[in-house]
């Protein structure tokens, strides 16, 4: 699990540099500054939690069920979170938003809510 943890971490970290600048290069003659900083906001967030990633297993042993959990909230709080931040802005840039995307992002925050809560319990 440590391994996975890492991978995700350095995939998601890697893919943070390559959106933000995607976001500051590509997309920012062609985004409203609305849909740009929510752009950004995913990126930010997935490169937060992306060294959060890269971090944990440092401090963790994930031997134990709880400990595996804290990783996959975070691994699927980001695709989910900052994946549906980038799908809703690049659609609505085109002027085709896919709605469905909307609850996905909420959905995706109370995984990372539970990962950081999660992580607190444990060290409690």
């Amino acid at each position: 699990m440590k391994e996975t943890v890492l991978a995700f971490g350095a995939l998601y970290a890697g893919l943070a540099v390559i959106f933000g600048a995607f976001g500051a290069h590509a997309l920012k003659k062609r985004m409203s500054d609305d849909l740009l900083k929510s752009f950004e906001t995913g990126v930010k967030y997935q490169m937060y939690h992306a060294i959060v990633l890269l971090i944990l297993p440092q401090l963790l042993t994930f031997e134990t069920a709880l400990e595996q959990s804290i990783g996959w909230c975070f691994i699927i709080g980001i695709l989910l979170f900052s994946f549906s931040i980038y799908g809703l802005c690049l659609t609505a840039m085109n002027g085709n938003k896919w709605r469905f995307l909307g609850p996905v992002t909420p959905l995706g925050g109370l995984l990372l809510v539970i990962g950081w809560m999660t992580l607190l319990f444990s060290v409690i």
